[in-house]
């Protein structure tokens, strides 16, 4: 077993380091406290191919391997948790392109994503009353008699629905259950579609968040993505690696959240020493490592097992459900340690704590996870 990274993922690593203590680290404050979608943040991650890290390079894409995007979430998320879950939705979108696509949706929208044609990709599958059970999606897509699809229902929680250049769709075109739901592409600004007001969120707040709403929005036949009935498996391939993203934004955020504290702990005073000195600190820093420690390999095994091609399903799920639980534990004992400066937002504390909250939430709920993690364990019966 090796623990040590190549030189192509330290070489990505290093780079969106570099670019998390440049750029992203003094913006951040201000971009959550102005609500403001990091546009010219994006440009520059495309520049430096973090938009389709695992996306072969004839698509635009660095084609540097999971692992790599691992990493490189980890330390952009280190820098400006709102930045990055713009780019791991991207990259999510480009590789199930790249997986599904047909060469002319390929051609089209991936080699957009990656270089800079759009400004960020949409995933478009949570429902006002289909959050975790997805199969009870009420979105359809019907038959034009002249051919296409026209689409018709609401999407929620859509993040970066308002400034993509491309949305994956998922809507029912057949019967219940999961083989009735099918996946399609739709462009950003499409006819028929409407964006919704951006949500008042507790974290993530230059991240843009919207709920999309489709009343006759006309699609041709090329918007299907692979076959008819292929959407609900698309949606799971895509959520098991987006839980990898997940966990290393959650890694990411707790590392900044350790760093701050230990710095803090280290400079505050009290009782003639500074409170690094004390046990209680000691120990609320020291479980806050060892936890994040163990997140990051969780996170890197479920990364490994994918670049190798094998099953990750189980792996993700345990990196997924530890790193963010970890995480919150993390940023809450960081607050803890700033005491009444961690509750004000003169230090970064309290961001990062607003931040880490919905990790346990998206691409699949703690809940969630529990229950994937039981069902492999236990095998498909249960």
């Amino acid at each position: 077993m090796d623990f040590q990274l190549s030189e192509e993922q330290r070489l990505v690593r290093d780079t969106a380091r570099a670019f998390a203590d440049r750029v992203l680290r003094p913006a951040a404050a201000e971009l959550d406290r102005e609500e403001r979608f990091p546009t010219e943040f994006c440009k520059e991650l495309q520049t430096l191919g973090l938009f389709g890290v695992n996306v072969p390079a004839a698509h635009g894409g660095s084609e540097a391997g999971v692992v790599a995007y691992a990493v490189a979430m980890m330390e952009i998320s280190r820098g400006c948790a709102s930045t990055a879950v713009t780019m791991a939705v991207s990259n999510m979108v480009a590789e199930i392109i790249c997986k599904f696509g047909s060469p002319a949706q390929i051609a089209e929208h991936v080699t957009a994503i990656t270089g800079g044609g759009y400004v960020a990709a949409a995933f478009a599958l949570s429902e006002p009353g289909a959050g975790s059970d997805a199969v009870a999606l009420a979105t359809t897509a019907k038959r034009r008699p002249g051919g296409g699809w026209v689409l018709e229902g609401a999407k929620q929680w859509i993040t970066s629905g308002d400034v993509a250049g491309v949305i994956v769709v998922w809507a029912r075109t057949g019967g219940g259950g999961s083989r009735g739901i099918s996946c399609f592409l739709v462009p950003g600004g499409a006819k028929g579609m409407r964006v919704g007001k951006h949500e008042d969120k507790m974290g993530l707040r230059a991240s843009t968040t919207v709920p999309l709403v489709f009343e006759d929005c006309v699609l041709p036949d090329e918007a299907l993505l692979a076959e008819e009935g292929a959407g609900f498996r698309i949606a799971m391939t895509a959520l098991n690696g987006g839980r990898i993203g997940i966990a290393s934004q959650a890694v990411g955020i707790a590392t900044a959240a350790i760093e701050e504290a230990t710095r803090y702990a280290l400079e505050r005073r009290q009782f003639d020493r500074p409170i690094a000195d004390f046990q209680a600190i000691q120990f609320m820093l020291a479980d806050s490592k060892a936890e994040i420690d163990a997140a990051r390999l969780l996170a890197l095994r479920a990364a490994w097992l994918k670049e190798r091609g094998e099953e990750f399903k189980r792996e993700s799920a345990v990196a997924k459900l530890y790193a963010s639980e970890a995480a919150n534990r993390a940023c809450h004992r960081a607050v803890q340690i700033h005491g009444g400066y961690g509750y004000t937002r003169e230090y970064a504390a309290e961001r990062h704590l607003r931040d880490v909250r919905v990790t346990t939430i998206y691409e699949g709920t703690s809940e969630v996870q529990r229950i994937v993690i039981a069902r492999e364990h236990l095998g498909p019966t249960r």
